[in-house]
């Protein structure tokens, strides 16, 4: 190798980093060996034609250049270093500005993965939700309109609002605001223990039941009026703390699925505004700085999305009574059948002997924990599908 002259490299054209230029020869001559590298460049190469064809082909044809001949000049290699030169500068422009771009997205990231870290590890769960509540009532009484406040209320709180019209036109943002808040989170911790009240009849009955120490885990079915959560929670935790481990597992699943859908939308929604500003450029406007400036609304739309949905369904989430639907009139071998039908699909835990259905057996294979469905309720005034003969409303949907 060495005897033939060593590596030889042969380029058919420059490229447009000097980086890979010099990196091809490079190859040719490493730790002192002996090589050489010959680059051939055309007028019509890409390069060439974008930055430095013209004045070089006048000087060419004024210096008196055939076509074919091979041009060895110290001002050709100049002239294509400037064009790379100019290109690297180009793309060193695109990549600052996307960088730019990706710095907004990324500072909003940062705070949502924040958040998400909180719901996920569980140790702030009340408080964020607590802030939420506050953030809410003080949105809502910033309107200062009572028909207002009172259909906001419904909407987020699910309660009736707890200020008279003269109270409200007549106080201090502040003190109302604090009188609000105090009770509506009286009323969030009534709902809460209540959920774990009805929960916890079933979880003792199930757990102090001879096959209740092989169930590992059970799924509770909560309600918040539209949609049926299924909420996984351990069965030895829920039972020692009166199903208060059920609280607060139905509060992280609903916070990071909350979350998780609301920053997906956002991120469709900056990816459509990125594209969209690069117009403002045919009227002599900064895009990025419009980009900063809609980017910050949909941040905030995002926050108010995740506020209003997050504590709409927690004030609303309940766990039916089942002992009042155990209680019902005797009914035929038909219906029990369509009823147990009914349990088995919506996963009652009225019966401590259906694992497939309720808990999951310790001694056998466990698969992976299934991700938060909802299903859709019946109407009110539809046939209740347990079969009773009753309409919904006066059966399972009498406590929603």
């Amino acid at each position: 190798m060495k005897a033939a002259g060593g590596l030889a490299i042969i380029g058919t054209e420059r490229h447009e980093s000097r980086r890979v230029d010099r990196q091809l020869r490079g190859r040719s001559g490493r730790q002192g060996d002996p090589g050489s590298s010959v680059f051939y460049v055309s007028l019509e190469d890409k390069l060439m034609r974008l930055f430095a064809s013209e004045r070089i082909a006048k000087v060419m044809d004024r210096l008196g250049f055939e076509d074919g001949e091979m041009i060895e000049h110290p001002m050709i290699s100049k002239s294509i270093e400037r064009a790379q030169k100019k290109v690297e500068e180009n793309h060193f422009g695109v990549r600052k500005r996307l960088l730019e771009y990706d710095d907004v997205m990324n500072k909003q990231r940062t705070v949502i993965y924040e958040k998400r870290r909180h719901a996920l590890m569980g140790e702030r769960i009340g408080m964020d939700i607590a802030d939420m509540i506050w953030d809410r009532v003080c949105n809502i009484l910033e309107n200062n309109d009572f028909q207002g406040c009172r259909e906001r209320f419904l909407e987020v709180f699910a309660m009736e609002f707890p200020l008279s019209q003269d109270r409200l036109e007549g106080g201090k943002l502040d003190d109302l605001a604090e009188e609000v808040y105090q009770k509506v989170m009286d009323r969030f911790k009534e709902k809460t223990n209540l959920m774990a009240a009805n929960a916890n009849k079933v979880i003792k009955r199930i757990y102090e039941s001879p096959q209740g120490q092989m169930y590992e885990q059970i799924r509770v079915p909560v309600l918040d009026g539209r949609h049926v959560y299924q909420i996984m929670v351990n069965m030895k935790e829920a039972y020692e703390t009166q199903s208060q481990a059920l609280v607060k597992a139905f509060e992280k699943a609903i916070l990071l699925h909350t979350i998780d859908e609301a920053w997906k939308e956002n991120l469709r929604l900056l990816d459509e505004l990125k594209h969209s500003v690069q117009n403002a450029s045919y009227e002599q406007k900064d895009p990025l700085l419009i980009f900063k400036l809609e980017s910050v609304k949909l941040f905030d739309d995002m926050v108010n999305r995740i506020n209003n949905k997050t504590i709409s369904i927690l004030m609303r989430g309940q766990v039916p009574d089942i002992d009042l639907q155990m209680t019902q009139a005797p009914i035929s071998d038909n219906q029990q059948q369509r009823r147990q039908q009914y349990t088995e699909s919506r996963t009652d835990l009225t019966d401590p002997g259906q694992r497939a259905a309720a808990a999951h057996d310790t001694r056998g294979q466990q698969g992976p924990v299934q991700p938060i469905t909802a299903e859709k309720l019946p109407g009110r005034n539809d046939p209740c599908p347990c079969g009773s003969g009753k309409k919904f409303k006066n059966c399972h949907g009498r406590n929603l």
